[in-house]
């Protein structure tokens, strides 16, 4: 994941964390956890470059709104970067 940037990598782990969000629901939560507004040029262009390295499937819950799941890849990717961050970091 070290080709993705943090907030890339901060979608994967909220988009994990759910069955199936919506882009909305996405966007919720990390406006939360940012304390900030995330406007959807920001938001959708990222979700678009996960999909498109096979990282998150794009699908449709209804005519208006998309759902995103985590692949097979993404969840292996997420894997390896916690192996890589644990041999840096040991709660005390």
């Amino acid at each position: 994941m070290y080709y993705l940037s943090g907030f890339q990598r901060d979608l994967l782990y909220v988009i994990s964390g759910f069955d199936q969000p919506s882009g909305q629901d996405v966007k919720e939560e990390l406006e939360e956890y940012y304390e900030t507004e995330i406007n959807h040029g920001r938001l959708y262009p990222n979700l678009d470059t996960l999909v498109n390295k096979d990282l998150v499937e794009k699908g449709q819950l209804d005519r208006r709104t998309n759902y995103y799941a985590i692949t097979d890849e993404g969840r292996e990717a997420m894997q390896q970067r916690r192996r890589w961050e644990d041999q840096y970091f040991s709660p005390e």
